[in-house]
Order: structure tokens, then C-alpha cells, then sequence
């Protein structure tokens, strides 16, 4: 039989070669691998429960039958109607909040049979948007984000409740974190426009807080926003009576 023998310089690469392979290194700070765990944690609670059904699971199960006479809304959408202190803002008033912080308008139309039509208001404040723009749950073309809106509309139309969209608000760069980074200002004024022609077209009301919110740059007033994104006190201190002005003449239409 034929013996083969390997080159003598080839056995001089290979200790060079073992010592080129990254050994396992120790994190120089534990509290990042619990970080890591934590998000990870999040992460997988999301996957189980991407449109966050069970948020208002129990508090759902709660919320009575309207009374007779009872003009009860349901303010729905994102953080910014997530942060609102309704009872703050509208005292005594049946106002239900049903917003979640991060959401994008696909997850808002999976839980809106539970968390509006089940609930019976008369009316449905939405605002939604911003995080479809911010691409939050994946790329989004304003078409997909139209269709949603359309959606979400359309069943909660069929099941007795009048729509106010409220229009997306303005963003600002006057925080040391860049909004228009993932929320082009151009791309909020298209689909506010597209929303007040739906609403023309199709008989809802269109809720408009970004021209009584917007500088003479295009940016939401600094004033009214600390971080650039979500409405501070005075923000929604501007918000309220706007929103309740659309809520009175969604009501009195028959």
C-alpha cells in the first residue's frame, strides 16, 4: 500500500492556526447578562402574546353594561393615549382608556373586538400611526397603514360605534433624540391627509390635534413634548378639550 506523509510546514501552521480560535470570554459586567436575559424574557412574552390581548384581559371582564343614557368612549391607541390620565383630564366622564404603549395600527386591529367592540361605547377615539411609520413591528408602506386604519373603521362601524380619528402628531428634534429619524415629518403629513379625506368620504370624524400642536418649523412645540415623542401635562392639556369637542358632535350625530 501507498503511504502518504503531510509536509513538514504544514505541521509548523497548525499551533499558529489553534491560537487564532477565540476562546470564551468572561463578561466584564454580569449585570449586562441579566440585561440580556431580561430582554430575551420580553422578547418571548411578546411572541406569545404579539397583540398584547391579555393586557386588558381582566379589567375587560370588569367594565359593566352601559346604563341606559351612558355616553361611554373608549380612547384607543398607543402610549400617547396609553400615558393619558383620563380621569385627569375628563372628571366624571365614562371614558375607557384601551391604549398600549408601542403598539402599531395591524395589533390595534387584532384586539379591537375585545377591547372596544365588546366594551359597547357609542364612540372610539383612535390615534395610532407613529409606530407604524417608526417601522416598530416591521416595514410598513402607508398603503398597508391606510388599510388598517380602513379595518379597524369598517368593524367598528358595523357593530354601532362612531369613529373620530384623531390625526398622527407632529414630532421634534429639540430633544437630544432625533424623532425624525424614524418618523419623516412628510410621511406624517401624507397620512394625516389621507385621513381627513377617509373620513370626509365615509362619514367619521376627523380629530385634528396637529395643527393646534405644530411650531412654525413643522415640529411639535418643545413645549408641549420633553422627549420629542409623547405629549408632557401642557400637551395634554392642549389635547383634551379638542378631543372633547369631537367626541360631543360624534355624539350627537345620529
Amino acid at each position: 500500500m501507498k503511504k502518504f506523509f503531510l509536509p513538514i510546514w504544514l505541521f509548523l501552521l497548525i499551533p499558529a492556526a489553534v491560537a487564532q480560535v477565540p476562546t470564551p470570554t468572561t463578561p466584564a459586567n454580569a449585570e449586562s447578562v441579566e440585561a440580556l436575559k431580561q430582554r430575551i424574557d420580553q422578547m418571548q412574552r411578546r411572541l406569545l402574546d404579539w397583540p398584547q390581548l391579555n393586557r386588558y384581559r381582566d379589567a375587560n371582564a370588569k367594565v359593566p353594561t352601559p346604563e341606559k343614557g351612558e355616553e361611554r368612549v373608549v380612547f384607543y391607541g398607543d402610549s400617547i393615549t396609553d400615558n393619558w390620565k383620563l380621569a385627569e383630564y375628563f372628571p366624571g366622564k365614562p371614558y375607557i382608556n384601551r391604549g398600549i404603549s408601542g403598539q402599531t395600527t395591524p395589533q390595534m386591529l387584532i384586539r379591537l373586538r375585545p377591547d372596544v367592540i365588546a366594551l359597547t361605547p357609542r364612540v372610539m377615539i383612535i390615534l395610532a400611526g407613529t409606530n407604524d411609520i417608526a417601522g416598530n413591528t416591521g416595514p410598513m408602506t402607508p398603503e398597508m397603514i391606510q388599510q388598517n386604519y380602513a379595518s379597524i373603521a369598517e368593524l367598528a362601524k358595523a357593530n354601532g360605534i362612531k369613529v373620530i380619528f384623531s390625526s398622527i402628531l407632529p414630532i421634534h428634534d429639540y430633544a437630544p433624540r432625533k424623532m425624525s429619524d424614524r418618523r419623516p415629518p412628510e410621511l406624517i403629513l401624507k397620512l394625516n391627509e389621507w385621513l381627513k379625506n377617509y373620513c370626509k368620504a365615509n362619514g367619521h370624524f376627523y380629530l385634528d390635534y396637529f395643527s393646534k400642536m405644530v411650531d412654525e418649523k413643522g415640529m411639535l412645540k418643545a413645549e408641549l413634548a420633553n422627549d420629542g415623542l409623547h405629549p408632557n401635562s401642557e400637551g395634554y392639556k392642549v389635547m383634551a378639550p379638542l378631543a372633547e369637542a369631537a367626541i360631543q358632535q360624534a355624539l350627537k350625530k345620529r
